[in-house]
This record gives structure tokens, C-alpha cells and sequence, in this order.
């Protein structure tokens, strides 16, 4: 059996443009698993092997790859950094047990490389810096250093020094060892010399040095009081504390250099292995009970426990589907028959393949640790927990953001509905952020996903990948619908028409909700007017009507009800009755709490030139943006504010016009605010229209 503590298995997240699919290029090229690098500029990355991927320039979907380094064993996956994909972050975050965050020299921290972070944290995956570009114009280490302090509010150790700067930096200082990396002129990573420190660099290098150990030894206090009294710690044992440090995310080592240019790739590598943890050293998965909550047991990384995965990634290629599969416990064997604690259902193991981004090498056996795909899984998704038969199990799930835009769509000749509904099906498998739903009035396709630029990329894998061209309506936005005031309403339902009748009477009040608790029902009726049977059935009714609001038809959000008396025939009443009794209140009653339109608003990032900063604010403004903050930087501003959806369509456009194409935006859901009325009676009429067309 391989040796679990020689096995990493790390992600490489970022802003976009920071270098992370450059940095897989050359682990890859070091490693010796590619011969010639390919470039992203080029289109020719390995991990970039989609169409779509290949002529923008950006991750889209991650890429999983396998290599050696100093016989430990990598698992590495790169993932895309644009805001409309995070989904492939988080997931892939979930089944790493640490990472490399990767930050421009000149860029710093941006938007993007936040929110990944953010994620990072809340996984607790253990991490190491990586300074990258730092060949380039405007880059400053010791500037990116402070931003992770600030911006992030995490504790960079300094590993590592640049030997000079943008046109001039030839190699970096080891700060642990003392020692100069130096690169020649070819750009060959293999072509450096170890030397002596530069003279004009000894006294920072010692500095830096102190400020390293003192921080380290913080993780053994005999060896820091030690310390103190003037005992030199052993390089083995400043190595043991940094390793513990960076593994309870006390701090993170921080390296520089220039992935593009070969330099400083091999002290990175280097990091992987001597400070990010093994499977067996990250804090095992919790294992969930039937309702979904944490039982007290864990799925310990060992090959002698019974089998235990999860299926973090569905991928749909020339040689079917594809499921990518983290193993926690346990080993599998081909033609094993596993179950899928979801659905219930065991499926047998035909191919097992390890994934070279978009090759893959036959396997007949894998282990706890190892991060494969299996091939031809029936009805897997996302999240899914697959485990021994004898041993069932739940791993904790995956939670995804729900889409906040949505295009409807058809295709451009009669006969493609059937196959986009397959390619669609497909699509969705693979995206858990990625939605679909049919209109019911008019039998319209809707697509629902996270921005303009993830439905953009879907509509283009249909017509390339699975040649469905599409008509594409314009945008709509997920809007949702409240309520503003508590009343108290009565409602009864009766039919007589011979036979056995109906007959329901509820007393209720409705009032609002705390902000997203979706809706809630409790029931205070004392005296049996409203026999206990009852209760649900009354729940059930109003829960029903949540989903089409009375002002527009959308989603009803935060709505608490309670039923506190009513009357009932003791022929006549049944549980039907009373569901259709509560129906009938909520569309009587809603109207008359002060029913409210709700809009998404977006967190958006700017990043302008110092001098279009009037321009974009002015411009966020008109857009009934809320100015959050505005941070100035070296080579521009940023700028921070509250927007509505329905004001960012096309924003790119207007930015790269304002700043002559050097301005940059990102943008997430941040949460649903009143709309104006002047909006929402535009809206509220724009829906009506659309209905009476029908």
C-alpha cells in the first residue's frame, strides 16, 4: 500500500489573471509529467483543454492532475478564479487538504483571491502563499504582504526574498536557509546557482530571519523560551513548528517569484512537501445522521476502515461520464459494488482512471488519500456520499449559491428541443449551480446561473459541444416578493354539492419573518377548534403558495404564520379541506400585509485607473449603487458598493469604455432588498404583460 503520509493534496486558487493555471504549468514541467510547457496566452495550457477555456484565456472548469515531487505523490487540482465559477472552488476546496493561494506582484489582492480565501477559511484548508509576477511592472512583494495582512487579516511568514525587482529580479533569498537562488537569462528552471546572500541584502535577510523563528517557535513554547535565553533552535525543529503552524492556519508561508519566467518554482514545491499537511494529518470529514446533522463520528483516514467517498465533480467527456471522487477511508477495487447513501442505490465499479487533466491512466485499485474518477456511474451527482454497502454512511454535503439570473432560451430549429434537454441534463450534473426549469405557461426554456459570463459560457458548450444553437432572450433578474406588516385574517372553506361536503374555518395571523428563515408555522390553537391532525395540512397549504407571490408571480421569501383558532364539522372537515382553506388565506391575506418586491443586490468590486475614480462612482451611483468603501492602491482604486442586479447587465462594457480598458469588476450575490417603487411597478407591469401575452 502507498505510504499516506507522502501523498498532497492541494488546490491552486486566485483572483483571475494571477498566475494559477502558469503555476500548474510548471509543477507540472518541474515534476516531469509535461515536456514543453504550454501557455495560457497561447491557449495551449494543459489544464485549460476546453475550447471555451482555450480562446478566453481563463479557467472555467477545475483540472485535476497527478505527479511526483521528491517521491511524494501530488494531487493537484487548478481552479478558475472568475466569481461566476466559484462554485468549482468550493467544491474542490472541500476535498483538498491544502493549497496554494497565488497573488499578483503588481495586482496584490484582488477581488476575486477574497472570496477564495473566504472559502479556504471556512474549509480549513491549510495554505501556502505564492507571489507571482514579480518580473512585472508595478510589482512590490512587501506591498502584497501587507494587503494579505489587511485585507485578508491573515499572518504571512516570509519564506522567501526577491533578489531585485520588475526588469531585474533574477532569484530569491531562502530566508530559512540563508542561501541566494539565482537564474540566468534562459529561462530554464533547472539553469539556477545557490550562492552566498547578496552583501546589500545580508542585514534584511537577518532581520526578516528573526521575525520567521520567533513567529514559528510560537508553536512550542519550550523551544521559544529556549530561544529567548539565546539557545539556537535546529533547522528540524524551526521545520516541525511551521509545519504545525501552517496546518492550524496560524500563519502561512509566504514564497515569491515568477512562475512564467521559471523562477523560484522549486522552493514552492518544496513547501508542498515539508508544510502542507498529509490526508492523515487534516481534520477528518464529519459523518451526518438521516436529518442531516453531525453524529459524532468521523471518516477517519485510514485504508483498514470500511470505504467512504464523496463525489465532488461530474464531468461529461468523449468517453462518457465522468465522476470525480475524493476517498476519505477504506480502498476500492475495480469491479467493486459501492452505494450511493443518497439515492439508496448500489452501482458496480466497471473503470477507475487517474486523471492527467484531460487523459487519464487506467487504474485497478485506489486507496484513502487518493483523489480519482470513475467512469460510467449511472446516478451520481455532486456531493453524493458513496460507501460500503455493509457500512452505510453520509459524508457532510455540499451547499451551493442559488442562481440569481436567468435567460430563456430555445433552439433555432424545431427538431433540437430533445437534444438540448439531453445536453442540458448533462450540464446541470455537472454545474450544481447551473439550473433549469420550463415555464409552465408558455413551455419556455429558463437557464438560471451565477452572472452574465457563467450563462454566456453554457450557451456556448451547448452549440459547440453538443451543436444545439439557441435563441437567447434577454436576461431576466430573480426577483422575489415579502411582506411589511402583521395582520389577522380568518378563512373558511366550504362546498356543498351532495355527498359528503367540505368544510374548514382557520383563524390566523401572518407576519414577517426574520430575514431569511423562508417560512415558518407553528400553531396555538387550544381547545381542539382545530383538531391536531389538522396542523399540517394547514402548513402544507400555505407552504404550497410560497412559491408564486401575489404581486408578480415570484417566490415568496420570510413569512411566519400562525394559527391560533378555526372551527371544524365533524363530517365534513377534512385534511384537504383545511389544505385548501390555507390556500385560499394566503392569497386572500398576503395583499393585505403590505406585500413588497424584493430585488437581489450584488457585491461589487471595482478596480479603476486613480483618474476614472470620479467617472465609476458617479456611474455606480446612477446605477443605485451604495458606496461601501474606496481603497486607494498603487496602480488604481478599488472601489466597493452595494448594486442592484438589474443595474450591472452590460456593466463591462460601460467600464472598459470609462477607463479605456483598463478598468476590471467582479461581483457576487451579497442578499434581497426592497425595490423602489418606481422599479417595482415597472417590474410588477413588465410581468403582467408578459402573462396577458400568453
Amino acid at each position: 500500500m502507498a505510504d499516506l503520509s507522502k501523498y498532497r493534496n492541494i488546490g491552486i486558487f486566485a483572483h483571475v489573471d494571477a498566475g494559477k493555471t502558469t503555476t500548474t504549468e510548471r509543477i507540472l514541467k518541474l515534476t516531469g509529467q509535461i515536456h514543453k510547457t504550454g501557455e495560457v496566452h497561447d491557449g495551449e495550457s494543459t489544464t485549460d483543454f476546453m475550447e471555451q477555456e482555450a480562446e478566453r484565456g481563463i479557467t472555467i472548469q477545475s483540472a485535476a492532475v497527478s505527479c511526483f515531487w521528491k517521491d511524494h505523490r501530488f494531487n493537484v487540482i487548478d481552479t478558475p478564479g472568475h466569481v461566476d465559477f466559484t462554485v468549482e472552488v468550493y467544491r474542490s476546496l472541500k476535498v483538498l487538504d491544502g493549497g496554494i493561494g497565488v497573488f499578483c506582484g503588481s495586482g496584490g489582492v484582488e477581488p476575486q483571491s477574497e472570496t477564495n480565501w473566504r472559502y479556504a477559511n471556512d474549509s480549513e484548508v491549510a495554505r501556502i502563499i505564492f507571489v507571482n509576477k514579480l518580473d512585472r511592472m508595478g510589482a512590490d512583494f512587501y506591498r502584497v504582504t501587507e494587503q494579505v495582512r489587511k485585507v485578508l487579516g491573515a499572518t504571512p511568514l516570509i519564506m522567501t526574498l526577491p533578489i531585485g525587482i520588475e526588469d531585474e529580479f533574477v532569484g530569491v533569498v531562502d530566508v530559512l536557509t540563508k542561501k541566494a537562488y539565482v537564474w540566468d537569462d534562459t529561462g530554464l528552471p533547472e539553469n539556477y546557482e545557490i550562492t552566498d546572500v547578496p552583501a546589500d541584502m545580508v542585514e534584511q535577510t537577518d532581520e526578516y530571519y528573526e521575525m520567521l523563528v520567533e513567529t514559528a517557535l510560537e508553536q512550542d513554547d519550550a523551544l521559544l523560551e529556549a530561544y529567548m535565553e539565546g539557545e539556537a533552535p535546529s533547522l528540524e525543529d524551526i521545520k516541525r513548528c511551521i509545519r504545525k503552524g501552517t496546518r492550524d492556519l496560524a500563519f502561512f508561508p509566504t514564497y515569491c517569484g515568477s512562475a512564467f519566467k521559471n523562477k523560484g518554482m522549486q522552493l514552492i514545491l518544496d513547501a508542498v512537501v515539508d508544510y502542507l499537511p498529509s490526508p492523515t494529518e487534516v481534520d477528518p470529514q464529519p459523518l451526518m445522521d438521516e436529518e442531516g446533522n453531525e453524529n459524532g463520528e468521523f471518516a477517519v483516514v485510514s485504508t483498514d476502515e470500511p470505504f467512504k467517498a464523496l463525489a465532488f465533480k461530474i464531468m461529461d467527456d468523449r468517453f462518457g461520464a465522468l465522476t470525480f471522487v475524493r476517498i476519505y477511508s477504506g480502498k476500492l477495487n475495480k469491479g467493486d459494488t459501492i452505494l450511493n447513501s443518497f439515492t439508496g442505490k448500489t452501482e458496480r465499479v466497471g473503470r477507475m482512471v487517474e486523471m492527467q487533466a484531460d487523459d487519464r491512466n487506467e487504474l485497478t485499485s485506489a486507496q484513502a488519500g487518493d483523489i480519482i474518477a470513475i467512469v460510467g456511474m449511472k446516478n451520481v451527482q455532486t456531493g453524493h456520499t458513496l460507501c460500503d454497502p455493509k457500512h452505510p454512511v453520509t459524508l457532510e454535503p455540499m451547499v451551493f449559491p442559488t442562481p440569481v439570473i436567468s435567460i430563456a432560451v430555445q433552439p433555432k430549429d424545431k427538431g433540437g428541443n430533445e437534444k438540448m434537454g439531453v445536453a442540458i441534463g448533462k450540464m446541470v450534473a455537472e454545474d450544481p449551480s447551473f439550473q433549469v426549469e420550463t415555464d409552465e405557461d408558455s413551455g419556455e426554456t429558463i437557464l438560471k446561473g451565477m452572472g452574465e459570463l457563467h450563462l454566456d459560457i453554457k450557451v456556448d458548450i451547448l452549440k459547440r459541444t453538443y451543436g444545439v444553437d439557441l435563441i437567447v432572450g434577454q436576461p431576466q433578474v430573480a426577483y422575489r416578493e415579502t411582506i411589511t406588516k402583521e395582520i389577522e385574517d380568518s378563512y373558511t372553506h366550504k362546498k356543498q354539492s351532495g355527498g359528503s361536503g367540505q368544510f374548514g374555518k382557520i383563524d390566523y395571523r401572518i407576519k414577517p419573518g426574520e430575514v431569511a428563515s423562508g417560512f415558518t408555522f407553528k400553531s396555538s390553537v387550544v381547545g381542539g377548534n382545530v383538531p391536531k391532525e389538522f396542523w399540517p395540512a394547514v402548513e402544507k397549504g400555505f407552504k404550497s403558495m410560497m412559491g408564486t407571490g401575489v404581486l408578480a408571480g415570484f417566490p415568496v421569501l420570510d413569512v411566519e404564520v400562525e394559527l391560533f383558532d378555526g372551527g371544524f364539522h365533524a363530517v365534513d372537515s377534512s385534511a384537504i379541506a383545511f389544505e385548501i382553506a390555507a390556500k385560499g388565506a394566503f392569497r386572500q391575506s398576503i395583499p393585505k400585509a403590505g406585500a413588497q418586491l424584493l430585488e437581489p443586490i450584488m457585491n461589487v468590486d471595482v478596480f479603476t485607473p486613480e483618474d476614472h475614480v470620479g467617472d465609476v462612482i458617479g456611474d455606480l451611483n446612477r446605477r443605485r449603487g451604495m458606496m461601501k468603501d474606496q481603497e486607494a492602491g498603487l496602480t488604481g482604486s478599488r472601489i466597493k458598493a452595494d448594486v442592484p442586479l438589474s443595474e450591472m447587465f452590460g456593466y463591462i462594457g460601460t467600464l472598459r469604455t470609462m477607463t479605456s480598458g483598463r478598468g476590471q469588476f467582479s461581483m457576487e450575490f451579497s442578499h434581497y432588498a426592497a425595490c423602489p417603487q418606481n422599479v417595482a411597478d415597472t417590474v410588477i407591469a413588465a410581468e403582467k404583460e408578459k402573462k396577458a401575452a400568453k
